[in-house]
């Protein structure tokens, strides 16, 4: 179905909807599933309900996996789909993006879980509700507060580089249980040792290994078409064999077995106190692995769709989503980038195609608690490892390695500290490397002395164009970043280095201001500093082409009266004309 179909909720061809809040003033404005509600078309159940039906074939097999591979039962996997899925369907701003149980957290939430719960299941799923709780009133805050715009501050190579180390570390978690074996958890490295140890000593159970094997390549083959459900087709097939061959009993295969009868409950996730920092640190970093991956899946098919998507409303309905599964015996979620297509492809028209989804869940537990008893665990292993080779990243890092080397590198020294550390110290590693920079390329900016190019309207970078021509007695400086505390001193270092290198005795100095969209007090007193330096030298500072808020901000701080309005021209060419005007020299300039 076409998402120009006359049944589709969207915009016609060509028009965008804009920050669309139908009107709604107050507390209704957060929860954009109301307005989906009072405007929704019977014409469109058809298609919410098909698929929603399909959505659920991928939802509990993926949702017990993702479970497991965090660390907790798989239970608590279907928990974490059905209440976060109706939470969103209320707060969430994105008409089909689902969330749930997904592998970019599993190795987030394994990293507490694991050496915290002592291998206690309730104190693993009261560690990893607590994390939601944390992680949902992290992002319900940063929405509330319009932060929303906080991951952009990631690069894209620092993306690829944690969730490359991510997709590894879940892969590597995963390879125990694929080949039918048990090992304790020391850190990605170290368990690729004791997987291999295991491995030569005997340990690997080769029935596990060929039913994890059949599962994942029929996975990766279909994985391709959309319409195929290619997870339920390999999870259902292996669950069959494992049945029907009797292999839990023959070889020791092991098994998901029945799961509990009923729905989640409502609980607290109590923990202790000495819990309390590992939990704050790993529900801060779930909150930026998931709200990163979020925004971008909700701003694609926002895209798609031609549809505006609040990013801060997309943070509070990712928080309470969060919430919920906390309240209510689930662990952190986050957007799904493979269960979405699938509501796409099935024709999703809103947010009711994941209410069917949740209810259909839901149903399953109530009914027929004993489906799955015989899914083997290394199936469950092969749907992670297959989700964990979709997230790595290769084809666009070798674009990057080709056009900037450099950021290619970052990109690797995050995977491999996530790979080395762990996930949550890797996480950090990259927000620092992030910081590190952002700053960098605001404190080693690049500058230039300007000239007169032969032919080229306008003043040029003199590295770029040898051959210009310098006004005999004027530097024309162009600096091209925000002028603040970290680069104030360089800046005051290449203005001298400047006028120590221009080949005739300089009277005035321009500053072609245009790329600084910033002062601050620390670079404010730097250009003072400077002006006394010039001024003592029989230099005049001027500046040129400065934006008006910049401006702004020098007479506040005293500066343009200092320098005097007539030092400020509103382009390079009229600061060139006046020096002129009261400076004659040997200068002809027929472009100009």
């Amino acid at each position: 179905m076409s998402h120009s179909d006359a049944s589709s909720p969207v915009p016609e061809p060509g028009r965008i909807t804009h920050r669309d809040t139908g009107g709604d003033t107050g507390w209704s404005r957060w929860l954009p599933g109301l307005r989906t509600l009072r405007g929704y078309k019977i014409a469109w159940f058809r298609h919410d309900l098909v698929a929603g039906l399909v959505l659920t074939t991928m939802l509990v097999p993926v949702g017990i996996a993702y479970a497991v591979a965090s660390g907790v039962p798989g239970i608590y996997g279907l928990y974490a789909t059905i209440v976060p899925l109706l939470a969103y369907a209320l707060f969430g701003p994105s008409r089909i993006l689902v969330l749930g149980p997904d592998s970019s957290l599993a190795a987030v939430i394994l990293a507490v879980v694991l050496p915290l719960s002592g291998g206690d299941p309730h104190r693993a799923i009261a560690l990893a509700g607590m994390m939601a709780l944390v992680s949902g009133a992290v992002c319900i805050l940063a929405g509330i507060a319009r932060l929303g715009f906080v991951t952009e501050l990631l690069s894209k190579p620092i993306r690829y580089g944690y969730m490359n180390g991510i997709a590894l570390t879940v892969l590597i978690s995963q390879l125990p249980k694929f080949f039918g074996f048990s090992i304790e958890s020391d850190g990605p490295l170290r368990n690729l040792w004791a997987i291999a140890t295991a491995i030569m000593e005997g340990k690997a159970n080769w029935t596990a290994f060929m039913v994890g094997a059949a599962t994942l390549a029929v996975i990766l083959l279909l994985k391709s078409n959309k319409r195929v459900p290619g997870i339920l087709i390999a999870v259902a097939g292996a669950t069959v064999a494992v049945g029907v061959l009797d292999l839990a009993a023959r070889t020791g295969i092991s098994v998901l077995g029945s799961l509990p009868q009923g729905l989640p409950a409502f609980a607290i996730p109590w923990i202790t106190s000495a819990d309390i920092v590992p939990v704050l640190i790993g529900g801060c970093a779930v909150a930026l692995v998931s709200f990163a991956d979020t925004s971008v899946l909700s701003r694609v098919y926002a895209a798609r769709t031609r549809t505006y998507v609040d990013p801060n409303q997309e943070m509070v309905g990712l928080g309470v989503a969060n919430l919920a599964a906390g309240l209510f015996q689930g662990f952190p979620i986050s957007s799904s980038s493979s269960r979405t297509p699938v509501a796409e492809a099935a024709g999703a028209k809103t947010q009711l195609t994941g209410v069917i989804g949740a209810l259909a869940v839901a149903l399953l537990l109530v009914v027929a608690p004993d489906l799955l008893k015989d899914l083997p665990t290394s199936a469950l292993a092969a749907v992670v490892i297959a989700s964990a080779i979709g997230l790595i990243e290769v084809t666009d890092l070798r674009r990057i390695y080709r056009i900037q080397r450099w950021e290619f590198w970052l990109s690797i020294v995050c995977t491999v500290g996530v790979a080395v550390l762990g996930a949550i110290e890797g996480i950090g590693l990259a927000i620092v490397i992030a910081v590190i920079e952002f700053l960098w390329d605001g404190w080693r900016p690049y500058s230039a002395v300007l000239g007169r190019a032969k032919g080229v309207k306008g003043y040029h970078d003199i590295k770029r164009y040898p051959d210009a021509r310098l006004v005999p007695g004027l530097v024309l400086f162009r600096w091209d970043a925000p002028l603040f505390f970290a680069n104030a001193e360089l800046f005051h270092e290449r203005v001298l280095d400047a006028v120590a290198a221009s080949p005739t005795p300089v009277r005035w100095l321009v500053v072609a201001a245009e790329p600084v969209t910033s002062v601050d007090v620390t670079s404010a007193d730097m250009l003072a500093e400077l002006d006394e330096t010039l001024h003592a030298a029989g230099i005049k500072l001027c500046v040129a082409e400065m934006k008006d808020p910049v401006k702004d901000k020098l007479k506040r701080f005293g500066l343009f009266a200092r320098l005097g309005e007539t030092a400020f021209f509103p382009t390079i060419g009229t600061a060139v004309d006046s020096y002129l005007m009261i400076h004659p020299v040997d200068w002809e300039d027929e472009d100009h």
